[in-house]
């Protein structure tokens, strides 16, 4: 018992003294330029550690190799950005944005008095923040917001299509491109134009929601600073809508930005998949199950009379036994289809069979006075 006690302490001290040994091995090996960084330490064939290099380093955080920031889609930059949400959750918005192009051209082409053709390049989601960024000075950025929503949204329009349309509004001669002066502000003529030309944008926008909800998109104001077209936090998702106007040589962009928290409250609307231009109504369907209701087989109870008795006369009943009923060749018979009441009339013999002649009609509780 004493040698077994006295080995056990032997081989605890000797794996202690390994210990040491390759705490101190691990300066050695550092000190040494030829030694293996991949050695086991303690001279045994454990596993080997691995050591990344610069590029998988930058590899992993999503920079390039050139020390700037990569394409976004590796690394912590992938890992970021997978907090957005897609639009392609929200299917009913592709379906009310394709409204708004149709709507759009006709509404466009009564405003220029001019061939106007709108076209959707895409609809995409980002960062309320990102996007102020990348929006592309000069423009003009007009706040609206939906009333019955409670939030705000945000219509971008770009210099080119500016000047496109304050030059057709003019009376710009066709067949050249509109002039583009840089360097000054937008004069008051200007803006007035371009205002006039997103109350139009936001009433065919409004117009393409009512088949989902009724919404007013109500102009708030017209900013030239991106920073002062601030509407929600930086850090919050929003659906973009990019769109293409074009008036034969002349033309622009304009850009549709909702963020999320102002669609929240159509959101379960817009999660739907299948939805045509009724948006779920398919009127063959409904034509059809109205004609075949009426051919309907349905049971209808002749009640003559009823009685409210005790459960102990109920138990008591024999054979034989008679139930005095109160109604008499006269009375009114109820005609039930179910527990609802449905006719009222009068006890008779067509032939051979015992018939009830209806009398008038009872009005549901759901029916109109």
């Amino acid at each position: 018992m004493a040698e077994a006690t006295e080995t056990t302490a032997q081989s605890e001290e000797e794996r202690m003294a390994a210990e040491w040994a390759a705490m101190s091995g691990e300066g050695d090996a550092a000190a040494d330029p030829n030694a293996d960084p991949n050695a086991d330490p303690a001279g045994g064939e454990g596993t080997t550690a691995r050591v990344l290099n610069q590029n998988e380093i930058d590899s992993l955080l999503g920079f390039d190799g050139g020390g700037g920031q990569g394409d976004g889609n590796s690394g912590m930059q992938a890992i970021i950005n997978s907090a957005l949400v897609s639009y392609e959750r929200l299917p009913m918005l592709e379906v009310v944005f394709d409204r708004v192009v149709r709507m759009l051209t006709t509404s466009l082409r009564n405003f220029t008095s001019d061939n106007v053709e709108v076209s959707l390049d895409a609809i995409t989601s980002t960062r309320f923040g990102d996007y102020l960024n990348s929006v592309p000075l000069p423009a003009m950025l007009g706040v609206f917001k939906a009333e019955q929503w409670d939030n705000f949204g945000l219509l971008t329009i770009d210099s080119a299509l500016i000047y496109s349309i304050v030059d057709v509004l003019l009376g710009g001669r066709r067949g050249t491109a509109a002039m583009r002066i840089e360097g000054r502000p937008y004069t008051t003529i200007e803006r007035n134009l371009v205002e006039r030309l997103i109350q139009v944008v936001l009433s065919d926008f409004g117009a393409a929601f009512d088949p989902l909800s009724k919404v007013n998109f109500r102009f708030e104001r017209l900013e030239t600073n991106p920073r002062f077209a601030t509407i929600a936090r930086p850090a919050n998702a929003a659906i973009i809508a990019k769109l293409r106007i074009d008036m034969e040589d002349r033309g622009g962009r304009l850009e549709l930005l909702l963020p999320y928290a102002t669609l929240e409250p159509v959101r379960e609307v817009l999660l739907q998949m299948f939805m045509g231009e009724k948006f779920g109504r398919d009127s063959i369907w409904e034509s059809h199950l109205a004609t075949e209701l009426w051919y309907t087989d349905v049971k209808i109870d002749a009640v003559l009379d009823e009685q409210v008795m005790s459960l102990n006369d109920v138990l008591n009943f024999k054979v034989g036994t008679r139930i005095m009923l109160n109604a008499t060749p006269n009375s009114d018979i109820e005609l039930r289809c179910g527990e609802q009441t449905m006719f009222v009339g009068r006890m008779g013999r067509s032939g051979t069979n015992v018939a009830v002649c209806v009398d008038r009609k009872l009005r549901g509780e759901n029916d109109p006075a």
